[in-house]
């Protein structure tokens, strides 16, 4: 069996995946993929590659029957070029979008997510969000820059409703972090769907997500984009938040109407939010969300902590050893449900 790693992966994660299973080929060339910017950076500035380099690349990918992280060429054209190619693990949880834009959704290649390996980052960005608007972060660092030493009341995140659309690795872990700290938890998943759920934590869906909505100091958007979740937070939903209500996007920019989420906290009537992603990515300079000051915004990168490739790795390694004995994989992308 021979396994390409088509990102970059430190010398110790590499030689990890090869202990485990010494039989295997590992292919492995970092100067023919992306140098990493930041650590954990799978997409870096992509090379270019003589021809002979090229040739290299292509013969990998011929020979790969399984792969970490997709060709960064041309993934679309992954059947054609890697004919004996059975499997990928992705790097990252959110495949839906790529998987169908690249017709990969279709293609027969297994494609297995990183679900759960971002959950802790991104609760902890979450409930960092969360403080932001409720602890008045943006009123103390305005204070600050006026040196004005003035005593003032806070609210307290405890008690407070929060509302966690989406209920998956991501979500549920959302949903801990947020009961552990004593707000009074919804957890919004699909309908019909069953969850492992604290006790005292309420279960609702996205049928009934008018309903939940009135009642939600804390908006958290955790759920994978599909075509059903494309828009869910809509301008006529965002006006069913309560004044001064948060919003926190850790999902992906097009779950909700951006517009209307701008137009909302210019207006004051929301009392502001943390978004990690955005409807176009890099955020455009010209964005208003860049100069209000109740927005705390990230470069999608709340996801990213120093030791991820090291639980990418386990859990490679976890779902190699279950490929090789024809068991069920970990985080299997379901092309009918888009996640």
């Amino acid at each position: 069996m021979q396994i390409l790693i088509a990102s970059h992966l430190e010398a110790e994660h590499v030689e990890a995946i090869r202990a485990s299973h010494p039989d295997v080929e590992v292919l492995y060339d970092p100067s023919l993929i992306g140098v990493p910017q930041y650590v954990a950076d799978h997409h870096g500035p992509t090379p270019r590659l003589s021809a002979a380099e090229q040739q290299r690349w292509e013969d990998m990918l011929a020979r790969a029957e399984v792969a970490f992280d997709f060709d960064w060429q041309d993934p679309a054209a992954l059947p054609q070029r890697a004919p004996n190619l059975k499997w990928i693990q992705a790097t990252s949880a959110g495949i839906g979008a790529f998987m169908r834009r690249t017709g990969l959704d279709r293609s027969g290649i297994v494609a297995t997510t990183a679900g759960g390996v971002h959950a802790v980052p991104l609760a902890e960005f979450a409930l960092t969000g969360a403080l932001f608007v409720v602890k008045g972060l943006p009123y103390l660092q305005r204070q600050q820059r006026e040196h004005r030493f003035e005593r003032y009341t806070t609210r307290q995140l405890a008690g407070m409703r929060v509302a966690v659309v989406g209920v998956g690795g991501m979500g549920s872990n959302v949903v801990r972090t947020f009961d552990a700290i004593g707000a009074r938890v919804t957890a919004v998943g699909r309908v019909g769907g069953s969850y492992e759920l604290p006790e005292g934590v309420e279960l609702s869906d996205v049928d009934r997500l008018d309903e939940v909505l009135p009642a939600t100091d804390v908006l958290v958007l955790c759920t994978a984009l599909t075509p059903e979740t494309e828009n869910l937070i809509s301008a006529d939903r965002i006006a069913l938040l309560p004044e001064g209500a948060a919003v926190v996007n850790i999902s992906r920019g097009q779950v909700i109407d951006e517009d209307a989420l701008i137009e909302a906290l210019r207006s004051g009537r929301l009392g502001g939010a943390a978004l990690d992603v955005f409807r176009e990515e890099p955020l455009p300079a010209d964005s208003p969300l860049w100069d209000l000051d109740n927005v705390l915004i990230s470069p999608h990168s709340a996801s990213t902590v120093e030791s991820e490739n090291a639980t990418l790795t386990a859990l490679f390694i976890e779902n190699l050893a279950r490929y090789r004995a024809g068991e069920p994989l970990l985080n299997r992308f379901d092309a009918d449900r888009g996640y």
